[in-house]
């Protein structure tokens, strides 16, 4: 069964940066994309950040995000990461990786997701 992890989250200061991963494992593993969404309070909705088609490579960002995050992968070892700079307050967030499966629209999650705070 696949399994998604993240990693590289923390604490930083206003204006910092960090490089979040995230590792498939567990099944083939062949999406149509990976995304990087965030959940800012337990009662919020997750929010796309960024995605990443897995043979193209083609990338979408978020308004919110755009200039500032950059998603990448790394097909050859199964990982998606997400390169955060000029942090903000308003950053931080669990932070999760999804899958795009091939034919669907929506991303699935299959992870505990991982925690940035950005401190002022």
């Amino acid at each position: 069964q696949l399994q998604l992890v993240e990693s590289g989250g923390g604490l930083v200061q206003a204006g910092g940066s960090l490089r979040l991963s995230c590792t498939a494992s567990g099944d083939t593993f062949s999406p149509a994309a990976m995304g990087w969404f965030r959940r800012q309070a337990p009662e919020k909705e997750r929010e796309f950040l960024a995605s990443i088609r897995w043979s193209s490579g083609t990338t979408y960002y978020a308004d919110s995000v755009k200039g500032r995050f950059a998603i990448s992968k790394d097909n050859g070892k199964n990982k998606v990461y997400l390169q955060m700079n000029s942090l903000k307050p308003e950053d931080t967030a669990v932070y999760y990786c999804g899958i795009q499966r091939w034919g669907r629209d929506e991303f699935g999650f299959r992870s505990q997701g991982t925690q940035v705070t950005v401190s002022s």
